[in-house]
């Protein structure tokens, strides 16, 4: 008599705890022993989670996702695969809990002036920005508004921002490592995987960014570089994000914020905060 199948999915419809686990083990080229090494667990008890023949408990789960070095969303998803309620909550940002949070995220925005910066989620949409980026592209754009709202539809659509990217190849190739990494941290996520399919198709991409050969990175930080009428412009960029977040929307929250990698970048941030330029 051979043995059951491991079950794929939960009676209500969601991947299995042990198909979950595989996956995300798998991706991170972690063998059984190392993941069960490092969360403290038996490599016979992963094992047989795995292959559907034993149920862990919440502390379990929690120890597998800390060592995977899970988003909150997916551990999250590995709760609810086991039967279990979430750990982490979801809320807006204007919910009451969050407003000293979104005091100190509108407090990095302010005192980012005048140089550019913006909030942006996992899934590269543009939440927020301050003043200087509204300025900056609408002297970069020459006053034409973006059809999009997504970051990445911004840099790789022909007809938004991807014409004043004098170094597109590479500012391009950066993205694409940074989506296939949120993906590879959450490939069950179908609206990062619909997105990365998305961006791919915009013309010119090369067919070899979809099997992650994007190129070596010689740089230490790459300047992106953006044509205007005043001369070149060169930024570099940090990202900001909550140190221990315990809130999903927390988790996914980057603050983007660009700095001049020339005087010139820097005197024409100047001059259009101070209105000379428009």
């Amino acid at each position: 008599m051979t043995a059951a199948p491991a079950p794929k999915r939960t009676a209500d419809g969601r991947p299995a705890i042990g198909v979950l686990l595989r996956e995300q083990r798998e991706l991170r080229r972690m063998s059984q022993l190392d993941l069960a090494h490092d969360a403290g667990v038996s490599a016979r008890h992963l094992g047989f989670v795995e292959i559907g023949k034993a149920q862990p408990g919440r502390e379990v789960i929690s120890r597998l996702a800390d060592a995977l070095g899970l988003p909150l969303r997916e551990h999250n998803a590995l709760l609810l695969a086991a039967g279990y309620a979430p750990q982490y909550g979801e809320r807006d940002l204007a919910n009451p809990a969050m407003g000293p949070l979104s005091q100190a995220i509108d407090l990095i925005l302010r005192h980012q002036e005048p140089y550019p910066a913006f909030v942006i989620s996992r899934r590269f949409e543009v939440l927020a920005a301050n003043e200087a980026a509204m300025r900056v592209n609408a002297f970069l754009m020459e006053g034409r508004a973006s059809p999009h709202t997504n970051l990445l539809h911004q840099v790789f659509d022909p007809d938004d921002f991807r014409p004043v990217i004098a170094n597109w190849p590479e500012v391009a190739a950066k993205f694409v490592r940074r989506l296939q990494d949120e993906l590879i941290a959450s490939p069950a996520d179908p609206e990062i995987r619909r997105l990365l399919d998305e961006i791919l198709r915009y013309p010119d991409v090369p067919a070899a960014w979809r099997l992650r050969e994007l190129g070596a990175e010689p740089e230490p930080v790459l300047t992106m570089v953006f044509n205007s009428r005043a001369g070149p412009l060169r930024f570099f960029e940090t990202i900001t994000t909550f140190a221990a977040p315990r809130d999903v929307t927390l988790d996914e929250l980057r603050i983007d914020c660009a700095f001049p990698a020339d005087a010139r970048t820097a005197e024409v941030c100047a001059r259009l905060a101070a209105g000379e330029l428009h």
